[in-house]
């Protein structure tokens, strides 16, 4: 997308769009990028209140305790630090001192960062460095410590492992970005020698496109769900017609371009990303390759939901949104027909449904362009996912069988496990703050760092809640942070996987809930509902516990209440 047309969303209205507060340091002229940013809040649905610092200010504003950063009270700190302004710092840096000079760079990095987590609650957004070989060894430079290009690329390891130590803080790769497009088309000579701009105007879409990923992400907004059709998508040929000896997967041809999609959908799934079919096919036919065929790389113990039969495509993935119970928007469609890709556009236009190109050649890098899987974490649990679901899909089947939801309920043989907040969960709660939408009742979002604050706290308690059943492990399924209040608990938070809705879950963590506001002497649990576009199933949820509301404050007195039924055993 040109510039020019992306600013064009400047002036589409704000209403109904969701507020945050955005700060930019840069150590170059940031101006157009900071109008970038906006223009893409904007067609994400977020409403930018934005602040730039003055040209150059970064260590001026970070470390400053009472300056003007620090008084806009940002949700996000974006730090730009160009590899041009670096360069120049190595030419000035005497030869013998230029050993470290990555380290010397990697601890003011360090010491900004400490700064801002001591004095606000942002979550940093800190640009990587792109590359320059300033061409004074050449090659050579490869071999050399002390050369540019060495300590330039030290220090790009250094800062993700900075960033591995500092989970509030998060990297955007425009390194990644250059080895796309190109230092050339980055970097626009006569911009930086007339205006000190160090990203050229052209790359600006695509460099403010990929902070708000990162925002939205951190926010809970990313795609958990890929789903694909199979003949000339999964693999190439038309399985009924050509049979499965003559489908095109494998190192052979037009055969590597299948193959290598599948490879990248598996690291999908090793990642934690719901993979699932949705196919015009017979359903033994189109399950054959995935058990057979020795050059799939897809297996069906790798698949979630397998749908294939001859029914409408956006019927069936409305099938499989019911059995993983996530949002559309959390969705992405590959299918190699124009005519299906419309079909879902059409019919469920919050799917994503990317436009492959014609040539399967062309469609892992077009799709690994589009960056479509965006996170802001990643836990032991996500590696399970797919196993989850593929429980869940039983579950469903099992119910069929059962008039009575109760009978189903105890049939399931639930056990429930709840324990604090500890060192161990704590990515988990992390993700599940981040992630959750549905159930979510006032939709609070927190990063590693925030959750073992919390955890360290002396007036705040946790919840963490895990279930199984005769299926399966949930894993750790909800979570609830409480606020001491003098003789209340106020919940901070209450989230829950929606894979455990109906399941009596909330009635189980209410019990529980109300055993630990006794043991602390609390006489009252408070409980507040801010409603979002997404988290409607939750509105009457106090309510439905027995809670009395005042506007949108709900209170329960522990001393009135009875223990709920439920068909949760504690383990």
């Amino acid at each position: 997308m040109h510039l020019n047309k992306l600013l064009k969303s400047l002036k589409l209205p704000t209403e109904g769009l969701a507020k945050i507060k955005v700060a930019l340091l840069g150590d170059s002229a940031t101006q157009f990028l900071g109008k970038a940013l906006i223009a893409q809040g904007k067609q994400h649905k977020l409403n930018i209140e934005f602040y730039e610092s003055d040209f150059d200010q970064i260590d001026m504003q970070v470390l400053a305790p009472d300056s003007e950063l620090y008084e806009f009270g940002a949700d996000f700190i974006i730090i730009y630090q160009s590899t041009e302004k670096l360069l120049n710092q190595f030419q000035k840096t005497p030869q013998a001192e230029r050993h470290d000079f990555y380290q010397q760079k990697l601890s003011n990095i360090a010491s900004l960062w400490s700064a801002v987590f001591a004095k606000s609650q942002a979550k940093i957004i800190q640009f990587n460095f792109v590359e320059i070989n300033d061409n004074v060894f050449g090659n050579y430079a490869n071999k050399l410590h002390h050369s540019f290009l060495s300590q330039l690329r030290r220090l790009n390891v250094g800062l993700m492992d900075l960033a591995e130590e500092h989970k509030g803080a998060f990297i955007a790769d425009l390194l990644a970005i250059q080895s796309r497009i190109g230092y050339e088309q980055l970097f626009d000579t006569k911009f930086y020698v007339n205006s000190s701009m160090t990203l050229a105007p052209d790359a600006l879409p695509e460099v403010s496109l990929q902070l708000i990923k990162i925002i939205s992400a951190i926010r809970g907004s990313f795609k958990k769900c890929l789903i694909l059709d199979l003949d000339n998508t999964t693999w190439g040929g038309v399985i009924g017609d050509d049979g499965m000896e003559n489908i095109q997967i494998g190192s052979l041809g037009i055969g590597k371009a299948f193959t290598n999609l599948q490879l990248w959908a598996k690291e999908l799934k090793n990642r934690g990303v719901i993979l699932a079919i949705c196919s015009k096919n017979t359903e033994h036919i189109a399950k054959e390759p995935f058990e057979k065929h020795p050059d799939m790389v897809l297996r069906l113990e790798d698949i979630s939901i397998f749908v294939a039969n001859w029914e409408n495509k956006a019927d069936n993935i409305r099938h499989i949104q019911s059995v993983l119970n996530i949002g559309f928007d959390s969705m992405v469609f590959l299918d190699d027909n124009p005519f299906e890709r419309n079909l879902v556009r059409e019919h469920l236009p919050t799917v994503t449904v990317p436009e492959l190109p014609e040539d399967p050649a062309d469609y892992l890098s077009y799709i690994r362009s589009l960056n479509l899987f965006e996170t802001a974490s990643y836990s032991a649990e996500d590696a399970k996912r797919t196993a989850k679901y593929q429980q869940e899909a039983k579950r469903v089947n099992l119910q069929q069988n059962f008039s009575s939801i109760g009978d189903y309920l105890k049939n399931l043989n639930m056990k429930g496990m709840i324990v604090p907040i500890n060192e161990f969960n704590t990515p988990r709660v992390s993700q599940l703050t981040q992630r959750s939408n549905q159930f979510n009742l006032r939709t609070i979002r927190y990063t590693e760092k925030e959750i073992l604050d919390i955890k360290q706290a002396d007036d705040y308690l946790s919840q963490c809640v895990s279930l199984k059943d005769r299926f399966g492990d949930y894993g750790l399924i909800s979570v609830l942070i409480l606020k001491k209040q003098e003789k209340s608990l106020f919940i901070d938070t209450w989230i829950m996987s929606c894979r455990v809705l109906k399941r009596g879950m909330e009635r189980f963590v209410l019990n529980h809930l109300v055993d630990l506001a006794r043991q602390n002497s609390c006489s009252t649990i408070i409980g507040e509902y801010l409603p979002t576009p997404k988290n409607g199933i939750v509105k009457d949820h106090y309510k439905n516990l027995g809670f009395t509301n005042e506007g949108t404050v709900w209170h329960l007195e522990v001393l009135d209440y009875d223990k709920q039924k439920n068909y949760i055993e504690n383990e």
